[in-house]
């Protein structure tokens, strides 16, 4: 497949960061994004509504729907599916891109931080995973791709935060069994996952600020990324750990200084994201 035209995607945490990157560049080929989301209006440190994203898809040349969507609420998400269907047609494709974070250690973590991480990362993905199959099985070339990493085994990326460890890889788990779960409908579950720190809001409230950013890539490498997964067939890709330059080089992008904050760096001075055993 060529093109995202007229193909619907469902993004959920869409109102900003990589999710309305993945948004905008898909709607550049006027694809039907559905905002899926809670923010309705701007927080200081966390800019971008639905509707605010839903103006830019526009005005890059796609078709929004932003909707109110918590993604720990069974009912709500599978309103916001069936909406999606009337509105649209259909889903094509499904991006579990919501997701919370609490870096504290196991005596520091707060339960509801606990529960907040599991809630979202975990069961939301799986959440939304279950309610869109029905709809992707009517789908020409579905796909589902969780903002995951690679699943790992180092201790290193559990013993100083294993509540979101454990909430990230629950994503990456999703992954692994719905891909040979729903092989059969040609359904294709993958992970996408940065070799940086990426430039969101997030990284900036969580990870250093100002000074973690310059030494980030910018949103569009993953959005670049997702992009050409998209255009694979889903029954040929499926149960993939992506990693976001890896997918980028097989797609002939060889220059990469075109995602950094800062392209005067060299790229050993960006910052490693977690998950990733080098």
């Amino acid at each position: 497949m060529s093109t995202l035209k007229n193909k619907t995607l469902f993004i959920t945490g869409a109102s900003r960061g990589i999710g309305k990157e993945i948004a905008l560049k898909a709607a550049k080929d006027g694809a039907n994004i559905v905002v899926a989301a809670k923010t309705t209006e701007a927080h200081p440190k966390l800019p971008g509504t639905i509707y605010s994203a839903a103006e830019e898809i526009e005005a890059a040349g796609g078709k929004a729907l932003p909707l109110v969507v918590d993604v720990r609420e069974e009912e709500t998400v599978a309103a916001a599916m069936r909406k999606a269907v009337e509105t649209f047609g259909g889903i094509d494709i499904l991006v579990n891109n919501a997701s919370a974070i609490n870096l504290t250690g196991t005596l520091d973590v707060e339960m509801k931080r606990f529960d907040l991480m599991h809630q979202i990362n975990f069961r939301g993905t799986f959440l939304c995973s279950k309610l869109a199959v029905p709809h992707l099985k009517n789908a020409e070339n579905p796909h589902v791709l969780n903002l995951a990493p690679p699943i790992s085994t180092n201790s290193r990326w559990y013993a100083p935060h294993l509540a979101y460890s454990m909430a990230k890889f629950g994503m990456s788990f999703c992954v692994l069994g719905m891909a040979e779960e729903f092989s059969r409908d040609n359904i294709a579950f993958n992970a996408l996952w940065p070799r940086t720190a990426i430039a969101t809001a997030a990284v900036q409230n969580h990870l250093g600020g100002d000074a973690t950013i310059k030494l980030s890539r910018t949103p569009a490498i993953m959005a670049d990324a997702a992009y050409e997964i998209f255009k694979r067939p889903s029954a040929e890709c499926s149960g993939n750990f992506f990693i976001d330059d890896e997918v980028l080089g097989e797609a002939g992008v060889t220059d990469l200084r075109q995602y950094q904050v800062d392209p005067s760096l060299d790229v050993n001075q960006l910052i490693p994201d977690f998950f990733i055993d080098v």
